[in-house]
């Protein structure tokens, strides 16, 4: 599962150097436009499930996270149109936090708000300011700052989340393949997805336990987002190439 990075030319906001920057958040997902997949947090998992099959897979540091998949094919993404709009009801908080991101800064660890400068919403006279003329933080920048917090905040659940079915060896590799009507089909390999029958054998007081916490429900989601997986074939489908492509022998 190929994941394609957002942010170009990430850098730290700076009071100084960004003191007149101003963001225009309409400008698009065009920035989107490459990636097959991206990251979920848990907490999103109840409104994800409706539109995107929602999968797990191993990060470039090892760790396991959740994704939302959204395209069959590398470097395609089946939610964004031709105009760069995202057609699809639900909005991952991944994308709703872009150009922004709290990075992790090298030796001790602690997080900096960075910005991309390379999105196009990004300049001199439109838009909502970063800084008041005096370098206090505009009450944009603070609300985006609260929504990066919260971010994170999820994110961290989400790891306990995932390291809790690690643990319990719950989580099994697979492949999923999708059917065009006229014959074709399309693989994605490499993806990882709860093993309902080590689920229906964990211990009692196990199975209560993540009954309590709410983390069955997220496995329930996980696994009722799985046939959306044809629904991707569908979206790829009506893609003027696609459509236009000779049908499989």
């Amino acid at each position: 599962m190929a994941q394609q990075m957002y942010y170009e030319k990430p850098a730290l906001l700076d009071r100084e150097k960004h003191r007149h920057r101003r963001v225009t958040l309409n400008g698009g997902f065009a920035f989107a436009r490459k990636s097959n997949s991206l990251y979920l947090a848990a907490v999103e998992f109840n409104e994800a499930c409706k539109e995107y099959p929602i999968v797990f897979t191993r990060s470039p540091n090892g760790k396991t996270v959740p994704v939302a998949v959204l395209g069959l094919r590398d470097r395609e993404n089946l939610f964004v149109d031709g105009q760069a709009r995202w057609v699809a009801r639900y909005l991952p908080a991944f994308l709703r936090r872009y150009p922004f991101v709290l990075a992790e800064l090298p030796g001790d660890g602690s997080l900096a708000v960075c910005i991309d400068e390379a999105y196009p919403g990004l300049g001199d006279t439109e838009g909502e300011a970063l800084f008041e003329a005096d370098g206090k933080e505009t009450p944009f920048l603070k609300q985006t700052l609260d929504f990066l917090t919260r971010y994170q905040r999820e994110a961290a659940r989400t790891e306990a989340f995932c390291k809790k079915l690690e643990e319990h060896g719950l989580l099994k590799e697979t492949s999923a393949r999708a059917d065009l009507r006229d014959g074709r089909s399309f693989t994605v390999n490499g993806l990882l997805v709860v093993d309902e029958e080590k689920l229906m054998k964990l211990p009692d007081a196990v199975a209560l336990e993540m009954l309590r916490s709410g983390e069955l429900h997220l496995i329930t989601a996980h696994l009722l987002s799985l046939s959306n997986i044809q629904l991707l074939a569908d979206r790829l489908a009506q893609r003027p190439e696609v459509a236009a492509a000779p049908a499989a022998a």
